[in-house]
C-alpha cells in the first residue's frame, strides 16, 4: 500500500507486483480492500476452523509439570499420564510436547572428566590432530577386548520386499577375543592384531608390531587412554627403549577423544553386531579380512573442533547443569 501510494506515475499493479516479488492479483486484492475499508482492510479476516479451546495457562501448567515433576508411580511422564493429570486429551499433551521439543521418554547419558590435567591432555591430543607433527606418525591405539564369537541358534532369514532380515534372539557363545588396533590419522590405515586376552603382555607385543610396521626414520606419536595395561612397569621400559615413541594420554573418562574409537564403532555396525560366528578362529579371520578390506580404500576422520572451542563448549554445558539447579 505504501508503494502504490507513491502517486509517480509508477503504481500500477503489475509494475507493483514485479518490484516488491508478488502477484499482480495479490496487489489487486489488497488494494481493494484498503480502497473499501482503508486500515481496516489490511487486517486478517476470521479465519475457518474449531476455535482454539486450550489456553495459555493450560499450556504453561502442562509445561511446568513435565519438566519439574513426575507421577507417582512411573519415572517420568508419557502422554496418557499428564493427560489424566490435567485434564486434557492424549493429542493435546502430544502437541505441546512436540511445539516445545520435549521428550520424557528419552534419556541420553553424560560424564564429564575429573582429570587435573583435563585442560592440557585434550590441548595436547587435540594439537596432535590439527597439527601433527613433521617427519612422525600419529597413531591413535586402542584395544576392543572381549569380542564374543556368537553364533544364532537359527539361520538368519533373508531380507524380503516389506520385511527385514529377521535373526533369532538367542545365541550360542564361542569364546572371546580381542583386537588391539593403530589407526593413523593421516592415511586411515589400520595396524591391526588379534589376542587371546588383553594384558599388558598383548599390549607389548602389539608395540613390537608398530615399531616393525612403521618406517625407522619416523617419531611415531600414540595417542592411548589411561588403562592399566599401558602404564606397567614393563610397558616403561619397553617405552624408554625405544626413543622414537611418545605417548599422549587422553584424559580420563574421555575415551572420545580417541579417533580409533571411531573406527571400533564402524567395525561394530558394519561387521559385528548383525555377524555370526561358530569359533573364535572364524571371528579373527573375519575381523582380519575386515582390515585388510578398509586398509584397501582407507578413509581417514578429520578432526575439526580446536581444543579452545572443545573447552568453551565444555564449560556452557558446565553452566547450564549448574544454572538447572542439580
Amino acid at each position: 500500500m505504501l508503494r502504490c501510494a507513491q502517486g509517480d506515475g509508477t503504481t500500477s499493479n503489475t509494475v507493483v507486483a514485479e518490484e516488491l516479488g508478488v502477484q499482480r492479483g495479490t496487489v489487486a486484492k489488497w488494494r481493494s480492500r484498503f480502497l473499501l475499508d482503508r486500515l481496516d482492510g489490511l487486517l486478517d479476516e476470521p479465519r475457518p476452523g474449531r476455535p482454539r479451546t486450550i489456553s495459555d495457562d493450560q499450556v504453561e501448567t502442562v509445561i511446568v509439570k513435565t519438566l519439574e515433576s513426575s507421577p507417582k508411580d512411573a519415572t517420568h511422564w508419557s502422554t496418557r499420564s499428564m493427560a489424566a493429570e490435567v485434564g486434557m486429551t492424549q493429542t493435546a499433551i502430544s502437541r505441546i510436547w512436540r511445539a516445545f521439543g520435549l521428550q520424557p521418554h528419552r534419556q541420553e547419558s553424560w560424564k564429564l572428566s575429573k582429570d587435573p590435567q583435563f585442560v592440557d591432555k585434550v590441548k595436547d591430543v587435540v594439537g596432535l590432530y590439527l597439527a601433527p607433527p613433521e617427519r612422525a606418525v600419529v597413531l591413535c591405539v586402542d584395544e576392543k577386548s572381549q569380542i564374543q564369537a556368537l553364533d544364532r541358534t537359527s539361520p538368519t532369514l533373508p531380507m524380503l520386499p516389506g520385511t527385514p532380515q529377521r535373526a533369532t534372539h538367542d545365541y550360542k557363545r564361542h569364546g572371546t577375543s580381542s583386537l588391539y588396533a593403530a589407526l593413523d590419522i593421516a592415511t586411515g590405515k589400520v595396524i591391526g592384531q588379534m589376542h587371546a586376552r588383553h594384558r599388558a603382555i598383548e599390549f607389548k607385543k602389539f608395540l613390537t608390531t608398530i615399531d616393525r610396521e612403521v618406517p625407522e626414520d619416523l617419531t611415531v606419536h600414540l595417542v592411548l587412554d589411561n588403562a592399566s595395561t599401558h602404564k606397567t612397569p614393563a610397558i616403561q621400559r619397553w617405552l624408554v627403549a625405544h626413543p622414537r615413541f611418545v605417548v599422549h594420554f587422553t584424559p580420563t573418562s574421555s575415551s572420545w577423544l580417541n579417533l580409533v574409537e571411531r573406527w571400533f564403532s564402524e567395525l561394530t555396525t558394519k561387521k559385528l553386531q548383525r555377524g555370526a560366528h561358530t569359533s573364535v578362529r572364524a571371528l579373527n579371520a573375519d575381523i582380519r579380512g575386515w582390515i585388510k578390506t578398509w586398509n584397501e580404500n582407507p578413509r581417514p576422520y578429520v578432526w575439526t573442533k580446536t581444543a579452545d572451542q572443545i573447552l568453551e563448549s565444555i564449560a556452557r554445558y558446565c553452566t547450564r547443569i549448574n544454572d538447572s539447579g542439580h
